[in-house]
């Protein structure tokens, strides 16, 4: 009995240990100015959460997204994603630094960022009419020893946190950023790839008039797609990033 109650104990402590591992958006650096991201981990347990330009989600347990969820709103911006009520100010053409908590180094896979314009209000569009077209993308960097190095390596070694360039040619207005890592750790079975999609309010200034055309969120990916159904465990000299083509400024 008392070997077993350990044994149980244990196997929480283990899988409380996992999911702790996961990672989240805690902030953003746009145009110099520091913004707090939806600190999942504290603002549901607040009675009034600050707020934020992240939208907000119920995935405390900082889980993650699978191929179960591709056609459903949860892959959109997260589990229950609601608006952010703030949006970020950046110039079109600079960038923006991405600070995630500790991602684990098991987790190998890409990281991906999409925009979609808001046409209107951020704070109030429907999620599920958003259209997302991708403004970057970075996958297998040297898969000569599995499972290899891949962007999410990268994003640990700069200490949790990615750069993406907003495109200069955008048109100025409203957009919701979806920056995402995918894990790919046990995706050589069906649903076993992780997602982990983030989103962001951006008031984008200066820019251009490109108006790129996107994809609804729930048509991003499907459960077999190439980059989706793939196993890291083996010697790779490419990579098939999943979702549609990137946008070409």
């Amino acid at each position: 009995m008392a070997f077993s109650k350990l044994a149980t104990v244990s196997t929480l402590l283990v899988s409380a240990s996992l999911v702790a591992g996961h990672g989240y958006v805690s902030s953003i650096v746009a145009n110099g100015q520091n913004y707090t991201g939806y600190l999942v981990d504290k603002y549901p347990y607040m009675t009034n959460p600050p707020q934020s330009v992240g939208w907000a989600t119920t995935a405390t347990d900082l889980g993650f997204e699978d191929g179960t969820e591709y056609q459903a709103p949860n892959i959109i911006c997260h589990r229950n994603g609601v608006n952010a009520a703030l949006s970020a100010t950046v110039t079109a053409g600079s960038n923006i630094d991405i600070q995630w908590t500790p991602w684990p180094d098991s987790h190998h896979g890409p990281v991906i960022t999409y925009l979609a314009a808001c046409n209107g209000d951020c704070s109030t569009v429907d999620k599920a009419t958003l259209e997302f077209f991708k403004i970057e993308e970075k996958g297998l960097i040297d898969g000569s020893t599995p499972p290899g190095t891949w962007a999410t390596d990268q994003l640990i070694a700069a200490g949790n946190r990615w750069t993406v360039t907003i495109p200069s040619t955008i048109a100025a207005g409203n957009y919701v950023m979806r920056h995402e890592l995918i894990g790919l750790h046990s995706a050589g079975q069906l649903n076993g790839a992780q997602n982990y999609p983030q989103c962001i309010n951006l008031q984008v200034t200066g820019g251009g008039s490109a108006t790129p055309a996107g994809t609804l969120g729930e048509a991003l990916y499907k459960n077999t797609d190439a980059g989706i159904l793939f196993n890291l465990y083996t010697t790779l000299t490419s990579y098939p990033i999943p979702g549609p083509a990137l946008f070409s400024a």
